[in-house]
This record gives C-alpha cells, sequence and structure tokens, in this order.
C-alpha cells in the first residue's frame, strides 16, 4: 500500500463533505406537495409509524423511527426480511409505513408491498427514482435522488444514505413543531440522559426542607447565627419574621467581613449586617434554570419561597451538581 500525505485525506475527506452537501441542498431545493402529504399521513396515524428498509437504508430507517418516536410520534423499525417471516404481524390497521429503498426495487421490500396493501394502510416511500416498484404503489412518494454517490465509484451508499436521512429528520422536525412539543415532553422519553434530567428536574426535587434549612431571626446575634449556620452545614442561614417570611440571608462571606470589620458577635443583631433582598425562587422552577441563576450571580445557595415569601426551603448549588445539572 502507498503513503499518502495528510493532504491526500484532508482533500478526501473535503470532495465527500462537498458532494453529501450538494446533494442535501438539493434535496431541500426539491421540496413540494407530496413533502406536506406525507406529514399529514404520519399526523393522521393513529397508530405507529412502522419504517422499513435494507441494507444501509435500512440503518437510516432505523434512525428515522428513533427521531420519530422520541419527539412525539411512536415509531419503530421492523426489518423487510422478517417482516416476511413473521413480523408483518406487527404492523397493525391504524398505522403507517415509511420504505426506504434508493433504487426503489428492493426485492424483501417489494415482497411487502400486497400485504401492506391488504392491511389497507398509508404507505409513504423514499426512494431516488420516482418512477420505480415502491413509488408507484405508494401512497406519498418522496424523492431523495443524488446525481452521484460520494465514493470514487459510485457505489457505496453515502450521498443517497445521507439525503434520506436528512428527509426523515425533516419529516420529524416539521410533524414535532405541528404537534407544538414541547422541551419536557422531549425529556419525558429521555429521562435517563442529562438532557431529561436537566428539563425534567425541578427544585423541588434536590431543595432541603423543613428542619434541614437555617432559619433565624433578625435579632438573633451573630454568634447565634454562626452556631446555626455551623449546625446546618449549608454555609448559611435565612433570617425571617414571626411569620416565617423571608427577610434577608447571613453567609459565610458575610461572616467574614464581620469579623474584619471586628464586629461584636456576641452583641452586634443580624439585622445590621445581613443581606437583604436574597435571590428567591418557587420550588416549581427548574433545576436547569436555578443553577444558571446561581452562574449569572456567583452564587452558591439560593432559598425557595412560596408566593407570599414563606420560607419553604434552600436549593444548594453542591445538591443541583450531585444531582447530575451541570
Amino acid at each position: 500500500m502507498p503513503e499518502h500525505t495528510d493532504h491526500f485525506f484532508i482533500e478526501s475527506a473535503q470532495r465527500t463533505i462537498a458532494l453529501e452537501s450538494q446533494a442535501v441542498s438539493a434535496l431541500g431545493n426539491s421540496l413540494g406537495a407530496p413533502f406536506a402529504a406525507a406529514c399529514r399521513v404520519i399526523l393522521e396515524t393513529t397508530g405507529r409509524v412502522v419504517v422499513t428498509g435494507m441494507g444501509k437504508s435500512g440503518h437510516i430507517a432505523g434512525k428515522i423511527a428513533a427521531t420519530l418516536a422520541s419527539t412525539g410520534t411512536p415509531a419503530f423499525f421492523v426489518h423487510p426480511a422478517e417482516a416476511s417471516h413473521g413480523d408483518m404481524g406487527m404492523i397493525t390497521r391504524s398505522d403507517c409505513v415509511i420504505a426506504l429503498s434508493n433504487s426503489g426495487g428492493t426485492n424483501e421490500i417489494l415482497t411487502l408491498l400486497p400485504l401492506i396493501k391488504r392491511l389497507d394502510v398509508p404507505l409513504i416511500s423514499m426512494t431516488g427514482d420516482e418512477n420505480s416498484d415502491l413509488a408507484q404503489a405508494s401512497t406519498v412518494h418522496l424523492l431523495a435522488a443524488v446525481d452521484t454517490e460520494a465514493c470514487p465509484l459510485n457505489l457505496a451508499p453515502t450521498s443517497s444514505t445521507t439525503a434520506a436521512l436528512v428527509m426523515g429528520d425533516a419529516l420529524a422536525i416539521a410533524i414535532l413543531e405541528a404537534r407544538g412539543f414541547t422541551a419536557e415532553e422531549f425529556a419525558f422519553s429521555h429521562p435517563g440522559g442529562t438532557l431529561g434530567k436537566r428539563l425534567l428536574l425541578r427544585v423541588a426535587d434536590v431543595m432541603q426542607r423543613a428542619d434541614e434549612v437555617p432559619i433565624v431571626t433578625p435579632d438573633a446575634t451573630l454568634a447565634e447565627a454562626l452556631f446555626v449556620i455551623t449546625k446546618k452545614g449549608l454555609g448559611m442561614t435565612t433570617i425571617a419574621d414571626k411569620d416565617g417570611k423571608l427577610l434577608g440571608v447571613f453567609t459565610d462571606g458575610d461572616l467574614r467581613r464581620a469579623v474584619e470589620d471586628r464586629t461584636d458577635l456576641q452583641s452586634t443583631p443580624l439585622s445590621e449586617v445581613m443581606t437583604s433582598g436574597a435571590r428567591v425562587v418557587g420550588e416549581d422552577l427548574l433545576a436547569a434554570e436555578a443553577i444558571s441563576m446561581m452562574e449569572r450571580h456567583q452564587i452558591s445557595t439560593l432559598v425557595v419561597v412560596d408566593e407570599t415569601q414563606r420560607i419553604e426551603g434552600v436549593v444548594t448549588l453542591l445538591a443541583l451538581l450531585k444531582a447530575g445539572i451541570s
């Protein structure tokens, strides 16, 4: 095998990216009424979207099914060869089918056409040949043709699979927007990941409550506040009136400043040195928003209050980080 320079590999990659970019650009310019019709078919489907394809098209079909499912459209992939040996039973009369085949003549998919017709379910095809058997048999046909594959032999599916993938993404996003799919709904489909935590976890899930919350009155001395701060271990204490409404906070930083100013810890009331107008949040706030607020104001604690400013708890930066919010 001959030795090749770095330039050889980089130039090859740039050529591949350019060819696939051109294919995607051409795809966008060719969209029309059939794309809108495909969206309506999917939106009107009361069952699931069954996506199928063979070989490389099958891999793309699997990704399209996964994207649809994670964005509010129940969908799954069925291997066309397995469908001929029992898996057709996975398709019901309330479903619709999306079939991918660049040639439009894949035998394993064509074999399924009479069965799909018998079920009387809508068939959306995605091919590179609008005159192919699959395209002609479809309820809606989406043309994903490319001038040439990125493969220099024009054989390996590259530009064509990229075009099909992008077409699938375009379908999923158009339907997502039509449904008014929300970030919270997306997180519901991704509860185990970091994204799910950021979108589902709320302040109420991670805050300290009741006896864990440091609270003192404004007439308490600095020494008394120091005792509460040390006992609760949050690096601060809240100051509340007799009704439990927040008046301010006193933190480790405030204590250091008081010591530097030689303030008498035994006699000075908190009302003279506390920080009024503390940053507060409600317990329904997303945890991700709470950590963003802390970073923005360079603080490590937020006081959780109700609509009357009564103290309900405290949420710390450490608790949010431990919960996986970053």
